[in-house]
């Protein structure tokens, strides 16, 4: 095996590893809830149980971008340059308005959350399989919160999503 497929694999290894331990906190977090505690929402907030909801969309989405299952992704510019991911990740705004297509519906319980997260981190794992080095340096999309990124760093984001609303949910649940 060359070093570029070495460090390839050691790159999906890794967003594998970290995707999967960031969305089993989450997890773990609401089957630790309770279902009334799970479906409060705060006042102009999601409840925990919308946040995983909203969670599972995005990373399906994400997947989606990152397998070609989804439209999205092209060829970067031959002078593409991959940032750091902490230096992207620096320039997301702390807060940032979701896309009404991702918002969850008015009410989400629990467990439809659980399954929900369960089944989007089969799906991510499943997107992982697909990235080749190819398509994982050279195919990206450019996006208003994060500019130009390649598939790899379309996974980096994912894992940053999972933690950042993780934090949220565990804000509204007291924690």
């Amino acid at each position: 095996m060359d070093a570029v497929q070495s460090q390839h694999l050691g790159r999906i290894r890794h967003l594998r590893e970290s995707f999967a331990e960031a969305n089993e906190r989450l997890v773990a977090r609401l089957r630790r809830a309770t279902d009334e505690s799970a479906q409060r929402a705060p006042e102009g907030g999601w409840s925990p149980a919308q946040i995983g909801w909203h969670v599972a969309t995005v990373t399906n989405r994400f997947a989606g971008l990152m397998s070609g299952d989804l439209q999205g992704t092209s060829e970067l510019p031959a002078d593409f340059l991959e940032r750091p991911w902490e230096e992207v990740a620096r320039q997301i705004p702390a807060r940032v308005q979701a896309p009404a297509s991702v918002h969850p519906p008015p009410v989400v319980r629990r467990m439809d959350a659980i399954s929900a997260l369960e089944g989007a981190g089969q799906r991510f794992a499943r997107a992982l399989d697909t990235v080749t080095v190819q398509r994982g340096a050279r195919l990206g999309i450019t996006h208003p919160v994060v500019g130009s990124i390649n598939v790899y760093q379309i996974g980096e984001w994912a894992i940053a999503h999972v933690i950042r609303h993780n934090k949220q949910a565990k804000g509204v649940l007291g924690e």
